[in-house]
């Protein structure tokens, strides 16, 4: 038998999944029962068969090979070896369990965050891993290839809990958006969490949440409209009839106003910044206000963004907008 076929034969007939443990990861304890010594283990590492991910936490080269071809695979390759030795009950959580779900986030933060059982350890993981105490119904603990992570509906609630509300507001659109959670299974699972830290800022972030918001940028405009007094705009709204034909970012119509915000790479491409203009003058000369925000002006100057649009408000009811929205 090859060494890396026995390698495999010792991962597939060793105990390795084990709360927490992951079949595809292989700790120095294991090599040792099937055989291997030190001196072999440090070889095949030194022969390329075998990839150090920790102290005495390893992954056939092979397998990382393949993991790394799938979306978000170097997350789950620091995931596995986060958990290899986080102890029975140990659950990959927080930002990086959003990161395995594919959630938006503001900043990913560079440890591997996992949540296990209060009477597990203690609260200081290794270097790079984060770790959280608490106790996980198990309705709220999924897999993701055999790695053991808080759903979604959980990880929303607990960065909700734990961040600032537009970085909370960020993950719950996604997690709407993207339809990997509905509103009302964020309820519930924060009706699970009654004397949690942080419950009341989620419920603030949950009723907030709204799925029509398509990025990160859209979610944090809506956070600005807001702290700065701006009435809710309506988003994804289709304007116009064949001529004009235009689905836009937000609306307010008792005002007339649109507002559309541009990630820093939407018109790189030169024809998609010229379809965008004409769009723009359509919409004008329908009696349309049009505004553009980019991401510095959003996240840097919220107060000008919010006073130009205060003034296309105004403009807006001269050219014949009216206080209340449209029935």
């Amino acid at each position: 038998m090859s060494v890396p076929a026995r390698i495999l034969d010792v991962m597939n007939n060793t105990l390795l999944f084990d709360l927490g443990k992951l079949a595809w990861v292989i700790t120095t304890a294991e090599l040792s029962r099937g055989g291997f010594s030190p001196k072999a283990i440090a070889s095949l590492v030194h022969g390329g068969e075998l990839i150090s991910l920790d102290r005495g936490v390893y992954i056939p080269t092979e397998v990382a090979g393949r993991l790394k071809l799938l979306p978000g695979g170097e997350v789950l390759i620091r995931a596995a070896a986060a958990l290899a030795t986080a102890g029975p009950g140990a659950v990959i959580s927080h930002y990086t369990a959003a990161q395995l779900h594919g959630l938006d986030l503001l900043d990913a933060s560079p440890q591997v965050t996992i949540t296990r059982p209060p009477d597990q350890g203690s609260r200081s993981g290794k270097t790079g891993v984060h770790v959280y105490a608490a106790r996980l119904p198990a309705s709220h603990v999924g897999s993701r290839l055999a790695i053991p992570v808080t759903t979604v509906a959980r990880t929303v609630v607990d960065l909700a809990r734990s961040l600032e509300f537009r970085d909370g507001v960020v993950v719950a659109d996604s997690a709407l958006h993207k339809q990997l959670a509905t509103k009302g299974r964020l309820q519930q699972v924060l009706t699970e969490l009654p004397r949690s830290r942080g419950v009341q800022r989620a419920a603030q972030v949950i009723e907030f949440s709204d799925g029509r918001s398509e990025s990160a940028l859209e979610s944090i405009a809506r956070v600005v409209f807001r702290d700065c007094g701006l009435p809710a705009p309506d988003l994804q709204v289709q304007l116009g009839g064949d001529e004009v034909a235009a689905r836009v970012d937000f609306y307010w119509w008792q005002f007339r106003t649109v507002v559309e915000v541009d990630g820093a790479m939407k018109y790189d491409d030169r024809h998609a910044a010229m379809r965008q203009l004409r769009r723009d003058t359509r919409l004008r000369h329908a009696g349309f206000e049009v505004e553009h925000f980019n991401w510095q002006e959003i996240t840097q100057t919220p107060d000008k963004v919010a006073a130009t649009i205060r003034v296309a408000f105004r403009r807006g009811l001269e050219r014949g907008g009216t206080r209340l929205p449209a029935s």
